[in-house]
């Protein structure tokens, strides 16, 4: 490192003898390199085996915990990929089950189907299907959502509408509008509720009074 100093050296010196003679001012660039080049031969010169060494082994250990974030992140995408690679089809297939409930409550509301046994045979075909297909999504780890007289929670359920009902605590779901579904942890859908509110008070107190008044009459 000192020879390679004294020949840097040297050749500045030249350089500024050269520039003497031709008259030429030196370079800017070139002195502002030489002069960066010197400051770090000077580091280098200050710097002990010791702390050489300490320095690579900083820069092998950053390099090897870099190295297992890579491989850890590699592992989760390809967990993941294998457990929610279905993630996709899951959810357009629950469309089977809404069109089967929906078949369902259309037939029920056939005025002239009611009370039929084509009825009760087309009904119990329903009901033997949306059983296969829930089974099926069992299989795969696909399981639906209780949510009936449970708190509602954003993190399952979306709230559709406010029904009043005293009976209950504020928040709690009392009708499910369309069944949510979960793929192991994670939420395939949410489940469309309705949610209890308590009765306002002055809403209560005129009815009251209005039911009073129709006594009296």
């Amino acid at each position: 490192m000192e020879k390679e100093l004294d020949q840097k050296n040297q050749q500045k010196d030249t350089s500024e003898e050269e520039s003497q003679k031709t008259g030429k001012p030196q370079d800017d660039f070139s002195q502002k390199k030489n002069d960066e080049e010197e400051k770090n031969d000077e580091k280098n010169l200050e710097l002990t085996s010791e702390e050489r060494i300490q320095e690579l082994e900083d820069k092998l250990a950053r390099a090897f915990a870099e190295m297992e974030n890579q491989r850890r992140r590699f592992e989760k995408e390809k967990d993941d990929a294998f457990d929610y690679g279905g993630f996709l089809f899951a959810k357009e297939a629950l469309n089977i089950i809404d069109n089967l409930e929906r078949s369902k409550q259309a037939l029920e509301n056939d005025q002239n189907l009611k009370g039929t046994e084509a009825l009760k045979k087309a009904l119990e075909h329903l009901d033997i299907i949306n059983k296969d297909v829930i089974s099926i999504f069992l299989k795969n780890n696909i399981k639906s959502i209780e949510c009936l007289n449970k708190k509602l929670d954003p993190n399952l359920h979306q709230a559709m509408m406010e029904i009043e009902n005293n009976e209950k605590e504020a928040g709690t779901i009392i009708q499910e509008i369309q069944k949510g579904f979960m793929i192991k942890d994670r939420l395939l859908r949410p489940s469309l509720v309705g949610v209890s509110k308590k009765t306002n008070i002055s809403d209560e107190k005129n009815q009251q009074n209005k039911n009073k008044s129709l006594d009296k009459k």
